[in-house]
Order: structure tokens, then sequence, then C-alpha cells
């Protein structure tokens, strides 16, 4: 009888496997307009102003329709912001990278030169010129802004070129550190001893400074320190 030929088995192919493309979200595209608008010393609505848009194109609550839908903004708007930044398109896709690498940058100005009122709108939101950019740990959206302590009058709590990140969207408690700003243009770092519906009282993080009360109406917006680097 003749050998019975062995079967051939079909040869097992590999297939390789594809790495998925990185794609551009809506949170990258919207950080990069902030970090846009921070670097040329604007808030959103200002780079939009001087871009020759709505003020409101490019502000928070524009981002998310009310049924939840996300907002994109155009490439017309996009390249009216970059001209009016004198930024280029290649710069603009650094600062979206520059956003996937460090999570969040929020702008910086000096505490000494916060009170100023030109640097904040009415919500306590950064505003104006003479703002810089820096990277911090990730924060509640566009709520978040940094201080840069300059002098010792805040020792020992807090040294000459210490940075506090300070959030407007964290709920506030008692004990908690906060910067707090009056109608009188006054801007100060507390500790929150007692808040009612007429007055807060503030704890000062030094010894050298007596603590304060003060009516609630001449309390323009307080927000919480969640954040230092010493």
């Amino acid at each position: 009888m003749g050998a019975t030929p062995m079967a051939r088995h079909p040869k097992t192919q590999t297939k390789t496997q594809k790495t998925p493309a990185q794609t551009l979200n809506h949170q990258q595209i919207w950080g990069a307009l902030d970090r846009l608008a921070a670097r040329a010393g604007l808030s959103p609505s200002g780079l939009a102003k001087r871009s020759g848009l709505d003020p409101t194109t490019f502000n928070k609550s524009k981002r998310v329709t009310a049924k939840g839908r996300e907002r994109w903004p155009s490439t017309e708007s996009v390249a009216k912001a970059l001209a009016a930044a004198n930024h280029s398109i290649e710069g603009f896709v650094e600062l979206i990278s520059d956003g996937a690498r460090c999570g969040r940058s929020v702008p910086l100005i000096a505490l000494a030169q916060a009170a100023h009122r030109a640097h904040f709108d009415e919500g306590g939101h950064p505003a104006g010129k003479g703002w810089s950019e820096m990277a911090l740990p990730s924060c509640d959206g566009g709520q978040c802004f940094a201080l840069e302590i300059s002098g010792d009058a805040l020792k020992p709590a807090y040294r000459s070129g210490d940075i506090i990140l300070v959030s407007l969207g964290a709920p506030i408690r008692r004990g908690d550190r906060v910067v707090v700003k009056t109608r009188e243009g006054e801007m100060v770092v507390e500790e929150l001893k007692r808040r009612s519906a007429k007055a807060i009282e503030l704890a000062s993080p030094t010894s050298a400074r007596p603590d304060r009360t003060l009516a609630a109406g001449d309390v323009e917006w307080m927000a919480r320190i969640v954040w230092v680097r010493h």
C-alpha cells in the first residue's frame, strides 16, 4: 500500500496591529485657544474682541449647548484669533500638544499686581494684559488661575516666589485658605473662619496681621487656594 499523503496545514498569518491615530478632541482645541489668549495677555473674550469677533465667541458658556452637545470653534474664528495674537498655525499646534503633555496651563500674575481692577472681570476670571502662563496640576476647566507671592508679608504661610493655584469653582469650607477680592479693589489671602449671609469672618495666615470681618456686600468674590508651589 502506498503511503498516506500528509495533510498540509495552511500557514498562519500574523496580523500586524495598527496603532490607532490620535485625533483632535474638543477639550484640546479649546484649551489651545485659552493658552493662545493667555500668551497674548488676554482673556478668551478679549481675544475674540481683538479678532473682530463677537466677544462671547470663545466664552466657556458657548462651548457646550444647553442639551450637552459640544460646540467647536470654526476654522475662520481660529484663523482670526491666530492673526490677532500674531501666532502661526504651527505654534497653535504646539499649544495643542502642550495641553496633551501638561494636562493644563493656567494664567499667572503676581499677587501684588492682581488687585488692579483691569486684571479680572466681574466674575473673578482673569482678563486684560499682564498675565503669563504656567503649567500646573489639573484644575476645573477655566475656573483656575495662579498668583505669585511677592515680599514677606505672608510669612511663614507663604514666602516670596511661592505660587498659589486658585479655583473659583472649588467649594469653600471653614478653615480653607482663600483669596478675597473686595469691592474697594483690595485683594488679600486669608483663612475662612465663618461665613453667613451678612458677613465673612477671616483669620490671617500670619500673626503679623489681625483677623478681620467683612460685610458680605463688600466682597466682590472669594476663591479657594487649592495648591501651592513653594
